[in-house]
């Protein structure tokens, strides 16, 4: 960790009486959150937030051995009301960490196996005339739920994909030619295998970019992996179960707003998302390998997943390093590289690295 810190607010002088020349002081009302202190009253809900989500942390935990990466990112998605592609090779628990993740809160959970003969209807659902009543019902599809797995989601064709991208944008569906809201709280998160590609459909870059996060899940280490194989043989894995309401779920997404993001940090956010676009200013190197940069989405996503990460830490105030920290899971799938970088096999991880060193904190 740096010795940054959030700078203090200075204390303002009071005009004293007759002198017209003096400012005024700003009543606690105009201040701005960053500036004023943080109320007393918001200790303690932050504390019940954090002892929710550290509960969640730990029952998921009972069942997934290490991926403390992914248990955080997956948290973190949860807290800022967003939606999580998990890459990896079979069998590294993907699905398993997102079936854990719902058994712990009191939500509905659905898992969609996405397949290439899969269609929309079959995802939001559909119409279906009654014979009896002479109209027709809408029977509402498996997206309906608080929390969604779509397994292998680039399996699905063009468009169970388009049906995919408003119901993770608008938060609603359309069947029929009306539009049915989805329940609150809403989290897509998907599998998809980076080593097959036989069957598989690209996913677009306007999808790409409504993951706020995408998780990139590697091997465990050797000692992971002795654990694994010592808790997991001829054993089945025990189910998580429910620790937090939805209700305290809402709670927590607020009370993580009350986290600080100082001015400074909000400027190093976006001077690090239009590094992205203009790559030369940082590394004239960088120029030949990024075609196109982050999206302002980009900006929203890295700096309410940096104030969740702080959330977590159990701090109350951002600081650089939780938005580095997040950095590459909030721009890998956004930042497109040319041709020439594939051809070098240079990879989007590396760009970030470079324009993290590249771009200075103030």
């Amino acid at each position: 960790m740096s010795d940054w810190a959030p700078p203090r607010a200075q204390d303002t002088p009071r005009p004293q009486d007759g002198d017209a020349s003096a400012p005024p002081v700003a009543p606690p009302s105009e201040q701005t959150p960053s500036e004023a202190a943080q109320p007393e009253s918001a200790a303690p809900a932050l504390a019940d937030a954090e002892a929710d989500l550290q509960a969640v942390r730990d029952a998921v935990q009972r069942t997934i051995v290490g991926q403390e990466t992914l248990v955080s990112r997956l948290l973190i998605a949860l807290l800022c009301d967003g939606h999580c592609l998990l890459e990896g090779v079979p069998g590294l628990a993907k699905s398993l960490s997102v079936s854990t993740l719902a058994a712990a809160l009191h939500a509905d959970f659905v898992r969609v196996q996405f397949t290439p003969d899969l269609l929309p209807a079959d995802l939001t659902g559909t119409e279906i005339y009654n014979a009896r009543t002479s109209e027709f019902e809408t029977r509402k599809g498996p997206i309906f739920a608080n929390i969604v797995l779509a397994d292998e989601i680039n399996r699905a064709p063009a468009k169970v994909q388009s049906a995919l991208l408003e119901a993770m944008e608008e938060r609603q569906v359309s069947i029929g030619g009306h539009s049915f809201p989805l329940p609150q709280p809403f989290m897509v998160l998907a599998t998809r295998n980076p080593i097959e590609q036989e069957g598989t459909y690209p996913l677009p870059e306007a999808q790409l970019d409504r993951f706020m996060l995408k998780i990139v899940i590697d091997y465990p280490p050797e000692t992971d992996e002795r654990e694994i194989l010592e808790r997991r043989l001829g054993v089945t894995p025990p189910l998580a179960q429910p620790v937090i309401t939805t209700e305290a779920l809402l709670a927590a997404r607020a009370a993580v707003t009350q986290v600080r993001l100082e001015p400074a940090i909000r400027d190093y956010v976006v001077r690090l998302i239009r590094a992205t676009r203009q790559p030369g200013r940082i590394d004239p190197a960088l120029e030949r390998l990024v075609r196109y940069g982050a999206s302002p989405r980009a900006t929203i996503a890295l700096a309410e997943a940096a104030r969740a990460h702080a959330f977590l830490d159990g701090r109350t105030h951002t600081t650089p390093e939780d938005v580095k920290a997040l950095a590459p899971d909030v721009l890998r799938h956004r930042i497109i590289v040319t041709y020439e970088a594939e051809a070098d096999g240079v990879a989007p991880e590396a760009v970030i690295e470079r324009m993290l060193d590249g771009v200075p904190v103030r």
